[in-house]
C-alpha cells in the first residue's frame, strides 16, 4: 500500500468520510502535500528539518520509536494555513477538523513510509531520488 492510500484511510477514519469520498480525499491530500499521485514525504521531512523547531519531530517520525506529536498550529505552519483552508473546503469540513485529521495522519504516514528511518523507498528508490535531484538542478 502506498503512502497516499495509507493517508486516505487514516483521514477517512479520523474525519468520518465514507469510502465514496476517497477519490475526493485523495485529490485534496495530493494538492495539500504537493505530491500529485502520492504524499511528498521527502519534501515534508526536508521542510521540517529546515527550521521551525521540527527537526527532532521529523527524526522521531522517521525512526522506529515513538512518534513525537505535532500540534494543529505546527501543521498549519508546515503546510500553510491557506493550503489547510483549501483542503478543508474541498472536503466540506471545517479547518479544525482538517487539522485534527492531519495531526494524526502525518506522523503515521511518514513513519510507515520510512522503514528503519530510510526515505529511499518512499521516493521510488534510487531512480526516484535521482528524479528529485534533477528537479532541484533546474
Amino acid at each position: 500500500m502506498d503512502n497516499m492510500q495509507i493517508g486516505v484511510q487514516l483521514l477517512q477514519r479520523k474525519i468520518g468520510l465514507g469510502d465514496d469520498q476517497s477519490g475526493n480525499l485523495m485529490s485534496a491530500l495530493g494538492g495539500l502535500t504537493r505530491g500529485g499521485d502520492g504524499i511528498d514525504i521527502a519534501g515534508l521531512v526536508s521542510k521540517m528539518q529546515g527550521g521551525g523547531g521540527l527537526a527532532d519531530m521529523a527524526s522521531s517520525w522517521l525512526g522506529d520509536g515513538q512518534n513525537e506529536a505535532i500540534s494543529g498550529s505546527q501543521v498549519s505552519d508546515l503546510l500553510g494555513a491557506d493550503k489547510i483552508s483549501e483542503f478543508a473546503s474541498k472536503l466540506n469540513i471545517d479547518e479544525e477538523t482538517a487539522k485534527s485529521g492531519l495531526v494524526d495522519m502525518l506522523p503515521q504516514v511518514i513513519d510507515k513510509s520510512s522503514p528503519g528511518g530510510s526515505l529511499l523507498d518512499s521516493v521510488g528508490g534510487v531512480s526516484g531520488l535521482m528524479g528529485m535531484a534533477r528537479k532541484f538542478l533546474k
